[in-house]
């Protein structure tokens, strides 16, 4: 495999040979965790794949996560051990192999507040997650729990009131950038043959009597609307599993229902601590992640049935995440502590359940029509598994032999090999480029082994590598990066996915957003209006953001949001 660039003519030579291909094995609708994940599993398989994602990669649930890869700790209570294992072997092969750039161990603490029976309690159900951690058939690449007294507790998390807690265990997960793993997922996909295309949404199915054989496309970069035939199509749309289904002129064979978690991040000096946190609320549990210089809070889960491109967050789910973090606090946060705020919807397998956090987050695979299969549900953590089921129901039904059988198991993602090499050469690394080695440590762990590609720009270009304005985390040839290697096509996808700075920053980005603008114009081909153009669109977004949040419910705050449309309208 050698990687491949997701390159504006890659774009342009994917779609065309889509296009013209003749007939596809498998087309994947959808470019979010499971999509690309899809694309890789059938491509992986000796099959020719098309990739289609309406807006950008990751741009739905894929990158509003809590940045987590976990077996789901909550989920033992539940008796749900078969998924707490799968994901469990899932988080072990992504730190030790399949993507080691891009996955890091975090620690969490757990308070006790109970003196008799908390603690036996807990510590079994921690010692069980360690021990289906060693079962799952992958070394864990992680410490072992431990249990702490409230002294030792406090000297981890000064920040906790000291009568918030009796002790505390702590216990080792993982944690990622969701949307960068995703885009590297679908450049993975592609270096290894499959055709992606994003900003290119299906309209429709294509049929020969009842089968599905293909959809109709429609290009939004260039207005132009096209024919791709397939083999088998794999509806992977998460939240819009109904709506995609509904083009087929099928009910499926069943439906999700979306749960709205909301985060928001805060400054790393807010609270003090050593450690993530791990609370217990009325209705499941709210974790404080570090994340960079910040603190990521959360999450809510309500249900939601307004705009699901642009989830919104109001007023009192802001209410709500610093209520709960603040019940353990010895200085409590406020809403001028709020750095960033972001909301994403679960596809949750729709039931009789009254609660969404008691919906299934299992997934289903099925073949509501020939020609077409369904995958839904699930976690982020087990997307690997999601897709070579929905990819061996497609290719079950193949002509031509035994299909190969699915190897993502044993597939790193682009960046992987040789990440751990450069990072003990990090220190030589930063003396050759001219960089602090903490930048280099910081490229490592968004690039990995392409981290070569970056720096080349900076050499070539030695303004490159200064850092962005308004967002000094990331440098200026990260920008142009994002657009000549990883996608990206407008200076939403940059500000917001392939860097984080809509929401690690006090302004959310805004500073940033004309010199990243002027960075993306000449790969692009912009002119002055369209830079400006831009720079407006992503200014009006942040407004309506802003103003959703002070609105007190989710149908004022969903109106609010709606104010800022996309840059191009989906028409």
């Amino acid at each position: 495999m050698r990687p491949v660039a997701l390159s504006p003519q890659a774009r342009e030579d994917a779609l065309h040979a889509m296009e013209s291909a003749g007939e596809l094995d498998v087309l994947v609708v959808g470019g979010g965790v499971v999509g690309a994940g899809c694309a890789l599993d059938a491509v992986t398989r000796g099959l020719t794949v098309g990739l289609l994602e309406a807006r950008d990669w990751a741009s739905g649930t894929s990158s509003r996560s809590s940045k987590l890869i976990h077996g789901g700790l909550r989920y033992l209570e539940m008796l749900d051990f078969r998924l707490v294992q799968e994901a469990l072997k899932e988080r072990g092969l992504l730190i030790q192999r399949l993507a080691p750039h891009l996955v890091h161990p975090v620690k969490f603490l757990y308070p006790l507040k109970h003196r008799v029976w908390e603690r036996p309690y807990v510590g079994a159900g921690v010692l069980l997650y360690d021990t289906l951690g060693v079962t799952s058939g992958n070394s864990r690449g992680l410490p072992r729990h431990r249990h702490l007294t409230r002294r030792h507790a406090l000297r981890e998390v000064p920040a906790l009131k000291a009568d918030s807690l009796v002790g505390a265990v702590q216990y080792w997960d993982a944690q990622v950038d969701d949307a960068r793993h995703t885009m590297t997922l679908t450049r993975t996909a592609a270096s290894y043959g499959a055709l992606v295309a994003n900003r290119t949404r299906v309209e429709g199915f294509l049929r020969q009597g009842e089968r599905v054989t293909g959809v109709l496309a429609y290009d939004l970069e260039s207005g132009r609307r096209f024919e791709v035939h397939a083999r088998q199509v794999i509806n992977a749309t998460g939240v819009w599993t109904d709506d995609t289904q509904a083009m087929a002129d099928t009910r499926g064979q069943f439906h999700v229902r979306a749960s709205k978690g909301v985060h928001i991040l805060v400054p790393r000096d807010r609270i003090n601590s050593q450690s993530g946190l791990i609370l217990r609320t009325e209705k499941s549990v709210l974790f404080v992640i570090p994340w960079g210089r910040h603190w990521l809070i959360g999450t809510t889960d309500t249900d939601w049935d307004l705009d699901k491109q642009h989830p919104a967050v109001s007023s009192r789910d802001t209410d709500y995440l610093l209520e709960h973090v603040n019940g353990v606090l010895a200085t409590p946060l406020t809403r001028d502590d709020v750095e960033g705020v972001y909301a994403g919807l679960r596809p949750l397998l729709s039931g009789d359940a009254a609660e969404t956090s008691k919906l299934s987050r299992e997934h289903l695979v099925g073949h509501p029509v020939p020609g077409l299969v369904v995958v839904a549900g699930g976690k982020y953590t087990t997307y690997r598994v999601m897709a070579k089921d929905a990819v061996d129901e497609a290719v079950r039904t193949l002509d031509g032999g035994t299909p190969a059988t699915s190897v993502t198991e044993d597939v790193p993602l682009v960046g992987a090999d040789g990440y751990r090499a450069l990072w003990n050469r990090r220190q030589s690394m930063a003396r050759d480029a001219g960089l602090h080695v903490a930048r280099i440590e910081h490229l490592l762990n968004r690039y990995g082994s392409m981290v070569g590609e970056v720096l080349d720009l900076v050499r070539t270009d030695p303004s490159l590598g200064a850092p962005l304005a308004g967002a000094d985390d990331y440098l200026e040839a990260e920008v142009v990066y994002a657009v000549t290697h990883e996608g990206a096509r407008h200076l939403d996808d940059v500000l917001t996915r392939r860097t984080r700075a809509s929401i690690e920053s006090w302004d959310r980005g805004l500073a940033a957003a004309q010199q990243a603008a002027d960075l993306m114009a000449g790969p692009l081909g912009w002119d002055q209006d369209t830079v400006r153009d831009e720079v407006e669109h992503y200014r009006k977004r942040v407004e309506a953001e802003r103003e959703a949040q002070q609105q007190p419910d989710d149908h004022t705050a969903d109106a609010a949001r709606l104010g800022a449309p996309d840059i191009l309208p989906l028409r």
